[in-house]
């Protein structure tokens, strides 16, 4: 093979690489919106929601013996002619709701 080949295939292997590794190796966190955004709509299946709130910086929590890197947020509902207002944790690295807490 000339040199000009194998540059060309080394380029192209790295280029390839680089372009499929997000695809390969999922080890994105979510954003705190993106797990407000969650939240909100785990939360609307029961009913509409008033008001919400999240805390950008992330915080561990110990639940069932585990420990999580999670997002603490809150949400507010009319329920009954009352608002009420519950805490929600939310899981950085999956996006799922750890725990719920009405406040």
């Amino acid at each position: 093979m000339s040199r000009k080949r194998v540059l060309f295939a080394t380029g192209l292997g790295i280029a390839i690489g680089y372009l499929l590794k997000d695809q390969i190796v999922d080890t994105k966190k979510i954003t705190p919106e993106k797990a407000l955004q969650y939240a909100k709509e785990s939360f609307q299946s029961n009913g509409p929601i008033n008001g919400s709130w999240i805390y950008i910086r992330p915080e561990k929590i110990d639940k069932n013996e585990l420990t999580y890197n999670t997002y603490r947020g809150g949400i507010s509902r009319n329920i009954d002619g009352e608002n009420k207002q519950f805490d929600f944790y939310v899981d950085i690295d999956t996006g799922a709701i750890i725990d719920v807490q009405p406040i």
